[in-house]
């Protein structure tokens, strides 16, 4: 087996708060057919945009704590940050791949970067299930420096960001390599970094096409016939059953023309509370919907934070139209 071409990028840019993921599946598949038949391989044009600070330029602010003394070794000794990731949940919908270790995730499938006002796991997940083909998170803790290193700055003050990193691929922690690296004299660390690797998506169902995955719950303009509930196991076959026999009842009380509402698409997904879930949700519609309308990632009621995980849609195939014809 040939060995792959190196990868462009395999990490976030050094000292980066926000690196987007741009990420395209459609185009991914015709530069993948363009290179499978051609010679040589068609040069990559999926491109992240770096910022290129002024040197001594103040950079925004961070939201984790700061070690006293502030320098490299004792942010690497600090225990506050340990016990920050340790204490992270992990989300719905993912399986912890590794926990609190000194070095971010590095390798293919490297995505983008966001950062976070706390290692707020969730969010990281929400990011992530709203992208394409994204199937793992970073969720950790980076040294940064207050003014961006030069000759007149050379080791300034620190900053401490909460970074997520979006993953194309499962992450293992032999992977956790990224250990900071020197800007002029100041030396960026890494600390309590989680990787969560993306659940695999649920079964087929007989006679829709899907799963497709989803970045939350779909909030559609109309055709929606209602949902269900189901607590305990997550299971779309809930789902699948009660959209058919949602068509199935609504047959044997036609309208005056012959028409009554048909299950052709349904949503299934679980809501957690506070991260604990509760069970599986269904929501079904006359018409399918794709993911640019699954915008529900979760919401507060009063303290309570319900967030949506495990979201994939189902397409009846082929379509219900939704009337009899007067010759049946």
């Amino acid at each position: 087996m040939q060995a792959a071409d190196p990868v462009s990028q395999t990490g976030p840019p050094v000292g980066a708060a926000y690196d987007k993921v741009t990420y395209d599946p459609a185009f991914a598949a015709e530069e993948a057919a363009a290179g499978a038949t051609s010679d040589p391989v068609v040069e990559s044009k999926l491109r992240i945009k770096r910022d290129v600070n002024d040197p001594c330029s103040v950079n925004p602010n961070g939201y984790g704590p700061v070690s006293d003394p502030d320098t490299y070794a004792s942010f690497m000794s600090d225990s506050q940050f340990g016990a920050i990731a340790n204490a992270a949940v992990v989300p719905q919908g993912y399986s912890l791949s590794y926990s609190n270790m000194n070095g971010s995730a590095q390798g293919n499938g490297y995505m983008g970067l966001y950062t976070l006002q706390s290692f707020d796991t969730i969010k990281c997940q929400q990011y992530c299930d709203a992208a394409f083909s994204c199937y793992a998170i970073n969720v950790y803790m980076e040294r940064d420096p207050k003014y961006n290193p030069a000759d007149s700055c050379p080791n300034p003050q620190s900053t401490t960001n909460f970074k997520c990193t979006l993953w194309g691929l499962p992450l293992t922690d032999t992977g956790a390599t990224g250990q900071g690296q020197y800007r002029n004299q100041f030396r960026i660390g890494i600390r309590g970094s989680n990787g969560y690797s993306k659940f695999p998506p649920p079964a087929a169902q007989n006679g829709f096409d899907g799963p497709v995955a989803f970045g939350g719950a779909i909030q559609a303009p109309g055709n929606n016939m209602g949902s269900k509930y189901y607590p305990g196991v997550y299971d779309p076959g809930q789902c699948a059953a009660a959209c058919t026999a949602s068509t199935d009842y609504d047959k044997k009380y036609l309208s005056s023309n012959g028409a009554y509402d048909a299950c052709n698409f349904f949503n299934s997904f679980v809501v957690s509370k506070n991260n604990q879930p509760q069970g599986t949700y269904c929501a079904m519609y006359t018409t399918p919907w794709d993911k640019s309308y699954s915008t529900n990632v979760g919401q507060y009621n009063g303290s309570d934070y319900y967030s949506v995980s495990q979201s994939y849609g189902y397409t009846l195939n082929p379509q219900d139209p939704g009337t009899v014809s007067s010759s049946a």
